[in-house]
């Protein structure tokens, strides 16, 4: 409780004001931390992944390093990451806001791209 009392109260100065929505994991000692820090008026929501925006961001690579339990070490976690976030970067699919593309014409980009990278890396 008093761990969760002291974030809040950090978070609330950082921020300079009380928020109107928290979001957090659920933990049991946070509805009383928010209540007793940030006021009553505050709307509390519970959800494991969306207290964070970079809990969805790194979630491919948490699969990727899980069956290896682990990294070992920064430098392996640093090169792991910075190739993962590259390949991840050259295949995804980017659209404008509200712009809709078919599965199907995801899957063909996705397929010219690979077979892009494939070229390149044979001729390499």
């Amino acid at each position: 409780m008093e761990a969760a009392k002291r974030f809040f109260k950090g978070a609330r100065e950082a921020v300079g004001h009380k928020p109107e929505k928290v979001t957090t994991d659920g933990h049991d000692s946070y509805p009383r931390a928010i209540r007793r820090i940030l006021g009553r008026r505050v709307i509390h929501r519970t959800n494991r992944y969306l207290n964070n925006r970079l809990e969805q961001d790194h979630r491919g690579i948490k699969q990727r390093y899980y069956p290896m339990r682990g990294f070992g070490n920064f430098q392996s976690a640093a090169r792991f990451c910075r190739a993962f976030d590259e390949q991840r970067d050259y295949f995804r699919h980017r659209t404008t806001p509200k712009e809709k593309v078919s599965l199907l014409e995801q899957r063909r980009m996705f397929q010219q791209r690979f077979g892009a990278l494939q070229y390149l890396l044979m001729t390499a």
